[in-house]
């Protein structure tokens, strides 16, 4: 088996469990090719952090946008980040809007290897 760390070296601690646990089955082929099609999907808490500094300068809900939530960022947009309370919470939780999209991402590459017949 692949050592996560080795593959993914910037990955936060409980995304490195997750891809651990995806990871365990496969090869180091297999696991070779998850991460390098998971590292140009996955986002850095510190560049999501950035974007939701942004949201205070006026152009709120670019974390969003980044992170697949177009809805949400469409209504971040509009009311100032809900006049800026929305923003202050996604500057306290930032890390786990990343690991959520990071880790749902993981789970789309996985399952497209499996599609592909690669797992």
């Amino acid at each position: 088996m692949a050592n996560v760390l080795q593959l993914i070296p910037d990955a936060e601690p409980d995304e490195m469990m997750y891809l651990h646990m995806l990871m365990e089955p496969m090869n180091d082929m297999q696991a070779g090719m998850f991460a390098s099609m998971y590292r140009s999907r996955r986002k850095e808490p510190t560049m999501i952090l950035l974007l939701t500094l942004v949201g205070f300068l006026g152009i709120a809900g670019i974390n969003r946008f980044m992170l697949g939530q177009m809805g949400m960022g469409i209504l971040y947009f509009l009311t100032a980040g809900f006049c800026f309370i929305g923003v202050i919470v996604d500057l306290v939780n930032h890390k786990k809007l990343t690991s959520e999209y990071n880790q749902k991402q993981a789970f789309e590459v996985a399952n497209m290897m499996r599609a592909m017949g690669q797992l």
